[in-house]
């Protein structure tokens, strides 16, 4: 972006309260049906955001789901006391809604049966308009010249009753996103990109929920520091035993066991509740109420036959293998993924967004891993649009893609 069409800073303006006062939280049915008809005679898009209490509590769900439409002003719903928000996905079925990042925010909603049809994100609006800095409270500042409260997203939001500080800075989250919305809105037409966010909005909404990981347990942090295969066992284990745990006390697992205590015991493989006590994680008050499952788990991973050990990594998942290996591998693949990458930098350079936005990082592997033969721009088309890639994505790269493989080629047989 151009200095210009930012606000100087001593042009920046807080905000500190919602315009209209700070609404009573929604917490009955009542009051829900007259907040659900509130916003749809309201007209214009509605901006949308939700609150969870990742680090606190189990799993990602909402406790609070904000919403603002122009006429019906700022609603703030308790999900706890009204879980059911099917009312509302079908009164404003047919509206705009304005999340940021909404990825993060569809799936929570969608559990509560509100499944937006229509969305402009504002975070993605941002990358492609290549602003560094894409979080809301950096976007509101650049775009609009107002500079949001001090956020509370870390917080634990399933406390009860939430402070009135946490709903203040709940309810500017979504106090000026409509804002946001209309002047990124306008940037994106200027840049000739309108189209290309249209696209990325409906593959937004179109996105399936990720299947369940393989091998979750390998996610532990530090697990690299674990050597052996019985040590992986332990890992395993543990993780399991913490997850079943914190899923039944609707805790995060973290807050449950940290992973340095799991990765330490993988590494000492206790044969004693003694031995397992003195390592540290073990000996505070959360983790010591657990102390027979954890031992029950470490015991399981020592009697395991070797034929049931979990193997040093995780199996090959599908598609290319990682690219530090290629130039070993293959080094060919691995000069041509440096070519591919070269052209969707420059690509995107001269776009002005992220080259992760104009074509994802896992099409640029698997192209440049197996690229059609010939690397032909109608067949690298079709192959990007195989591995999920956008129409607009697929025009802009193809032919670079193709020009740049094809030149490698070239100089590869001379």
């Amino acid at each position: 972006m151009t200095e210009s069409s930012q606000p100087e800073q001593d042009d920046v303006v807080p905000l500190l309260e919602p315009r209209d006062g700070l609404p009573e939280v929604v917490t009955t049915g009542e009051a829900l049906d007259l907040a659900i008809a509130a916003l749809a005679a309201g007209s214009g898009p509605v901006a949308v955001d939700a609150e969870r209490a990742s680090g606190f509590r189990y799993g990602q769900r909402a406790f609070l789901v904000q919403l603002r439409r122009e006429g019906a002003g700022t609603v703030l719903i308790d999900p706890v006391t009204c879980p059911d928000l099917s009312e509302l996905d079908a009164a404003l079925a047919p509206a705009e809604i304005v999340l940021h990042a909404a990825g993060q925010d569809l799936p929570c909603l969608a559990e509560l049966g509100y499944r937006p049809r229509a969305l402009f994100d504002t975070e993605l609006a941002g990358r492609l308009l290549g602003y560094p800095r894409v979080g809301l409270a950096a976007l509101v500042e650049e775009v609009l010249g107002l500079r949001l409260a001090k956020g509370h997203g870390a917080e634990d939001w399933s406390t009860r009753p939430l402070p009135a500080e946490w709903l203040r800075y709940a309810a500017l989250d979504v106090e000026v996103l409509v804002d946001l919305r209309d002047a990124l809105a306008r940037q994106l037409e200027e840049q000739g990109k309108t189209e290309w966010a249209r696209q990325e909005f409906a593959a937004v909404l179109a996105a399936k929920p990720p299947g369940p990981r393989t091998d979750p347990w390998r996610r532990t942090s530090g697990i690299h520091r674990v050597r052996t295969r019985r040590g992986l066992a332990v890992v395993r284990e543990l993780w399991q035993e913490r997850d079943a745990i914190a899923r039944r006390r609707d805790v995060s697992p973290g807050r449950v066991l940290p992973d340095a205590a799991i990765v330490e015991a993988a590494r000492a493989v206790p044969a004693t509740a003694d031995e397992l006590t003195a390592i540290p994680g073990f000996t505070g008050r959360g983790a010591r109420r657990h102390v027979r499952n954890w031992m029950a788990a470490v015991s399981r991973a020592r009697a395991k036959p070797e034929t049931a050990l979990p193997p040093p990594s995780a199996p090959a998942a599908d598609g290319p293998p990682p690219t530090h290996r290629w130039a070993e591998r293959d080094p060919a693949a691995a000069r041509r993924l440096t070519a591919v990458r070269a052209a969707v930098a420059a690509l995107s350079e001269s776009r002005s967004l992220p080259a992760e936005n104009l074509l994802h990082p896992d099409a640029v592997r698997r192209l440049a891993w197996k690229p059609p033969e010939p690397p032909a721009p109608d067949a690298i088309a079709g192959q990007l649009a195989g591995y999920g890639a956008r129409p607009w994505q697929v025009e802009l790269t193809a032919a670079p893609i193709a020009s740049a493989l094809l030149s490698l080629e070239e100089a590869e047989e001379t």
